[in-house]
């Protein structure tokens, strides 16, 4: 029997996808447990659809995160932190204070997507990427200063 899975089943497939299973197997566990539903005409547009608008929303986030690419390269945000004698800081700049410096300059962006290779303990100037999307990165400078 064919059935559409409508989540991932190990061992079986991923959501949506189109798999023959034992009768048996169908009825009396993916069925029961809502992991599948029969493949009927209906059920097959369905799922076509579906997919469909899943990809025009990938395509559409992988532009709005090129065109803010386009705007975030080369820009420059200056973090302000404590430090003490020959620019060493007391602690580090963390991802959330580079998120923190984005969003005051109109840039929201999650502490998730800054990416630090290591941690900034100095005052100077500093390269960042920042994860827009899995696809898309940008490339920002970091200008950390003492208070």
């Amino acid at each position: 029997m064919q059935v559409i899975l409508l989540s991932d089943v190990k061992g079986l497939g991923k959501a949506n996808d189109i798999v023959n299973v034992s009768d048996g197997y169908a009825r009396n566990f993916l069925f029961k447990k809502k992991l599948a539903k029969e493949t009927t005409a209906s059920n097959l547009n369905e799922v076509k659809l579906q997919t469909g608008a899943k990809a025009e929303h990938e395509r559409r986030a992988l532009e709005a995160a090129k065109e803010l690419k386009t705007k975030l390269d080369g820009k420059t945000f200056e973090v302000k932190a404590k430090g003490g004698e020959g620019g060493k800081l007391y602690g580090a700049v963390t991802a959330a204070d580079i998120a923190d410096a984005m969003s005051k300059a109109d840039f929201p962006t999650d502490k998730k997507q800054v990416v630090l290779t290591s941690p900034i303990k100095n005052v100077g100037t500093f390269g960042v990427r920042i994860k827009l999307h899995p696809k898309v990165s940008a490339e920002i400078t970091i200008e950390v200063t003492t208070v």
